[in-house]
C-alpha cells in the first residue's frame, strides 16, 4: 500500500514537468512580439533613411542587432529548457537541426544567458556612447557611469559563472 503511494506520488511529481511547456510557449510568443518590433523599428528606419544622420543609421543597426540578440536568447532558452526540464524534442533526422540542440545542459545553457546579457548589455552601452554629444550634463554623465557600472557587473557575474562552471566541471564526482 505504501509502494503504491510512493509510486503514484513521484509519477506526479515526474509528470508536472509539463506544467512548464506553456511557459515555453510564452516565451514563442515573446519572439513574435520581438519581430513585430523588429520589421516596425526597421520600417522606420527605411522611411527616415535620407534625413537620418550616420550616427542614427549606425544606432538603429545596433537596436536591430540587439532585438536579433535577445530572440536569439529566446530561441536557446526555449529550446534547451525544454529539452532539460520537460522532455527531448523529437525532429527525426532533419536536416536543419541545429549542432546545439540536445547537447546544452543546464550550466551550458546558464553561461549562454549571461553571455548574451552581456552582449546585449555591450550593445546598449554602445548606443549610449554613439549618442553622446559634444557637450555632456552631470546627469548624462551619472547616467553613463551607471550604464557602464552595470555592464561590468554582467561582465564580472559572466567570469565568475564560468569560473564556478570550471570548478565543479575540474571537481570528482562522488
Amino acid at each position: 500500500m505504501l509502494k503504491k503511494i510512493e509510486l503514484s506520488l513521484e509519477k506526479t511529481i515526474f509528470n508536472s514537468r509539463w506544467i512548464l511547456a506553456p511557459f515555453y510557449l510564452g516565451l514563442v510568443l515573446g519572439i513574435i512580439l520581438l519581430f513585430i518590433k523588429f520589421i516596425q523599428k526597421l520600417w522606420y528606419m527605411i522611411a527616415d533613411i535620407f534625413v537620418s544622420t550616420e550616427a542614427d543609421v549606425i544606432v538603429g543597426i545596433l537596436i536591430l542587432v540587439d532585438i536579433a540578440l535577445v530572440a536569439s536568447l529566446l530561441l536557446i532558452i526555449i529550446f534547451s529548457g525544454y529539452e532539460i526540464f520537460v522532455s527531448k524534442i523529437d525532429t527525426g533526422e532533419h536536416d536543419d537541426r541545429p549542432a546545439w540542440m540536445g547537447k546544452i545542459d543546464f550550466s551550458g545553457l546558464k553561461l549562454k544567458v549571461i553571455g548574451a546579457i552581456v552582449a546585449i548589455s555591450a550593445i546598449d552601452l554602445l548606443k549610449s556612447f554613439m549618442n553622446i554629444s559634444n557637450e555632456i550634463s552631470e546627469g548624462e554623465a551619472d547616467k553613463l557611469m551607471w550604464k557602464v557600472i552595470i555592464h561590468m557587473t554582467f561582465v564580472l557575474s559572466g567570469l565568475l559563472f564560468a569560473l564556478m562552471d570550471k570548478v565543479v566541471g575540474d571537481t570528482k564526482k562522488h
